[in-house]
């Protein structure tokens, strides 16, 4: 049997002050891991958003009237492009890869200007453009405070 007596209450004070610490201690890569969970997020988007483009293509959606070949070279090309690019930009996402950002930003700024600049093609719709800017601020919200965790 052993005696309690003989035990040192500062080692237990010890012991009993360092785990506290560490559950009160703030996790370090908490801006880390909500740019991962953004990017995840926005891989699904972009899965869903290519999926549309593809669907488009082939002709899931819309009329005889909506079909591809009935529409104009600018809305084939564009069309082609975002089914493509977003289902890139959807792998590098999920993966949290710096070429996916890159190559989803390349999205986000090329809808944005087709929206802009060129109106014809897709109707110049300004709420596209307003919540494609929204996720290009919270991406870059995100990733200056992830950067912020950790020093150079």
């Amino acid at each position: 049997m052993s005696d309690t007596s003989t035990r040192d209450p500062s080692r237990d004070a010890l012991t009993a002050a360092a785990l506290t610490s560490e559950r009160i201690e703030p996790d370090e890569n908490a801006w880390t891991r909500r740019l991962v969970l953004f990017l995840r997020v926005m891989a699904v988007l972009s899965i869903l958003k290519g999926l549309y483009h593809w669907a488009q293509v082939t002709g899931f959606v819309g009329g005889e009237e909506e079909a591809f070949e009935n529409q104009t070279m600018a809305w084939q090309t564009a069309t082609i492009y975002f089914a493509v690019i977003e289902l890139v930009a959807a792998v590098g996402l999920w993966l949290a890869t710096p070429w996916g950002a890159v190559v989803w930003l390349t999205t986000v700024v090329s809808m944005a200007v087709i929206e802009l600049m060129f109106p014809g093609i897709y109707g110049g719709s300004l709420v596209v453009v307003g919540v494609e800017a929204l996720m290009l601020a919270g991406y870059l919200v995100l990733a200056w405070m992830a950067a912020r965790e950790r020093p150079p």
